[in-house]
């Protein structure tokens, strides 16, 4: 199996404003793509692009092809339950909207500590294996958002474990929030291989300052910035599979491009890696990655990563006339960053662990005058 998978969690939409409005021609046109060019791997999930992303893998993708010509992946939410009875019910949902009779991937969603003690609470683990010990799954995992320290904990306590999913990228490489390396090394120390998402980091790898764009063209012009980060983390030996959530054909194109040839990066790359970075770290705004997790719970209607990505453009700016006028017009139709009411809902299901309400704060100082 090629490396590269197709995550479904920022699929072309027709409205901005609402993520539930996937724009089905446009991925039915780059499934066949993605698939034409010998790439299998599709991960999906209850909660993306509010609920609809698994009924648009069933029409796009289960529809349309031979079960044995994809693989499809999804993950159970424990930060979603109630109850224990929740779990078959919400297992039971999404074999409905896949239009699958079984997962080749399951997961147990973004476990951190706080979700970890839910997942036991419900017996998730336990319902997992007797999933597939009945064949509705074939492999069982866990995405993961924590430290290296709650992933050893994890991954002691449940050796059942086949894979993780961890966030990987070369800005958060040695970061001492999100760990990436710790957490990769924590995996391969416990023998499991490793599926990488945010490799791009929300998008932020793709979109770099001048200068970092300058600095990789003058190694190798033919490249672009996503292509350096999913090069990055390819290359690492435990990985088996590299997610990008693509939403446009370019995009598609670009990655489909070269992952089926790409190898580990050399020493010189290697430097342009670590510059890169630093060039980042001067320009770092606030570490949003877009998964829009935070914004269904959201009492207010503020649209978090909107604002997020509009006030770091603004910050590596001088003139930041459009920025103020998109955020203007973004408030017509959802609250202003002012009206948080620091209730932290948010926060708690953050897989980047943000201080989003002290960051909304710094969003109404720039754009709320």
């Amino acid at each position: 199996m090629k490396k590269l998978g197709f995550g479904l969690m920022r699929l072309p939409v027709l409205d901005e404003k609402d993520p539930s409005t996937i724009d089905m021609d446009k991925l039915e046109k780059m499934v066949d793509v993605f698939l034409e060019r010998g790439y299998t791997y599709f991960d999906t999930a209850y909660m993306y692009h509010g609920g609809k992303s698994e009924s648009a893998v069933k029409d796009a993708l289960v529809k349309r092809y031979p079960r044995d010509k994809f693989f499809l992946t999804s993950k159970l939410p424990p930060f979603f339950m109630k109850k224990a009875e929740d779990k078959e019910r919400i297992f039971e949902e999404q074999i409905a909207r896949c239009g699958t009779e079984y997962f080749d991937n399951y997961l147990l969603h973004s476990l951190n500590e706080e979700n970890y003690a839910l997942a036991e609470k419900f017996g998730c683990f336990e319902y997992t294996a007797k999933l597939k010990s009945e064949g509705r799954v074939k492999c069982v995992g866990f995405s993961f958002h924590d430290t290296a320290t709650v992933l050893d904990k994890i991954l002691t306590e449940h050796p059942e474990m086949e894979f993780v999913q961890l966030q990987l990228n070369y800005l958060d490489w040695e970061d001492d929030g999100v760990q990436s390396r710790k957490c990769y090394e924590t995996a391969v120390k416990h023998g499991k291989k490793v599926i990488v998402m945010e490799p791009v980091k929300g998008g932020a790898l793709a979109n770099l300052p001048e200068e970092a764009v300058r600095i990789m063209r003058e190694c190798h012009p033919d490249w672009s910035p996503a292509s350096w980060a999913l090069r990055f983390v390819a290359g690492l030996e435990n990985v088996m599979m590299v997610l990008s959530g693509m939403s446009t054909m370019e995009q598609l194109l670009d990655n489909t491009s070269f992952m089926d040839c790409a190898r580990p990066l050399g020493e010189r790359e290697r430097s342009v890696i670590s510059a890169a970075t630093s060039i980042l770290r001067g320009k770092e705004g606030i570490a949003c990655t877009a998964c829009r997790y935070c914004t269904d719970g959201c009492p207010k209607h503020i649209a978090i990563p909107q604002y997020f990505a509009l006030y770091n453009n603004a910050i590596s700016k001088t003139e930041t006339a459009k920025e103020r006028t998109a955020y203007a017009k973004l408030t017509q139709s959802f609250s202003p960053a002012k009206d948080c009411i620091a209730c932290r809902k948010c926060e708690k299901v953050c897989p980047q662990h943000l201080k989003i309400s002290e960051h909304l704060k710094k969003v109404s100082q720039f754009f709320d005058i």
